[in-house]
């Protein structure tokens, strides 16, 4: 195939078109200022032949883009070890969001989770890649707070429920006392909403299990000060430049 019909980087291109450097050039198509044939490419090594028209937004200037953090809604029986960036993609971008803040390929490079979930657990998940929300969440794990709404089969008595608030031992390690109470009772369940600081995977359930209690399902709607509110299973959406963890 000749380098013509092969097309040069994209890169090179808009080098050209600019009259800046390659990196600068890079930084610019990363950062979905450019569009080739009237579409966003994000891929410097892009290849693009004579023909096509490129084009850079007006006013664009080159930049790094921004780390992010962001907020996904597990579904029930996904397994935390499985590949679940895959669930971080522009298709499963919060609809409500969407128009306010187009995401970028780099958004998803480099995303890591410090906020498992049982595999048969739903709820909440914080993926980061800046350094100061990671920190928050490593340093601080034992004293962020978990809010985790838990359905168990059939009624839970005083006794039961005295149990679930006193500082459990779990996996042989001290954990600090959970805030439990019963929200609601019907059809055969009861609703628990679990208040836990340093929760791990596995801690509520071996509470339940050692106060007598089955779990029927399982779903954590707060990280800190972070809410699931608003996201269907499966949907993502950045973390606010105003929130916190």
């Amino acid at each position: 195939m000749t380098d013509e019909a092969e097309g040069i980087r994209l890169a090179k291109r808009v080098a050209a078109l600019a009259g800046c450097s390659r990196r600068e050039a890079e930084l610019l198509i990363e950062s979905g200022a450019v569009r080739v044939d009237g579409r966003v490419v994000e891929v410097p090594a892009h290849r693009v032949r004579d023909a096509q028209q490129v084009e850079i937004e007006t006013g664009a200037r080159p930049g790094a883009v921004e780390p992010v953090t962001l907020l996904l809604h597990k579904p029930a029986g996904i397994a935390f070890n499985a590949p679940l960036p895959k669930l971080l993609v522009m298709a499963q971008h919060s609809e409500s969001e969407r128009s306010q803040r187009p995401p970028l390929q780099r958004h998803f490079a480099g995303q890591h989770c410090f906020t498992p979930l049982e595999t048969g657990a739903s709820g909440l998940l914080v993926f980061t890649q800046e350094l100061r929300v990671e920190r928050k969440l490593v340093e601080d794990a034992g004293l962020i707070e978990n809010e985790v709404m838990v359905d168990v089969a059939g009624p839970v008595d005083p006794r039961a429920l005295h149990r679930l608030n006193q500082s459990p031992v779990i996996d042989g390690r001290a954990m600090l006392p959970a805030k439990v109470s019963i929200g609601r009772e019907a059809d055969g369940v009861t609703g628990l909403r679990f208040a836990v600081k340093g929760s791990w995977p596995g801690q509520i359930a071996q509470m339940c299990d050692m106060a007598g209690l089955r779990i029927v399902a399982m779903k954590r709607i707060r990280v800190g000060r972070l809410p699931l509110a608003g996201l269907a299973p499966g949907e993502w959406r950045f973390m606010a430049p105003n929130e916190r963890v």
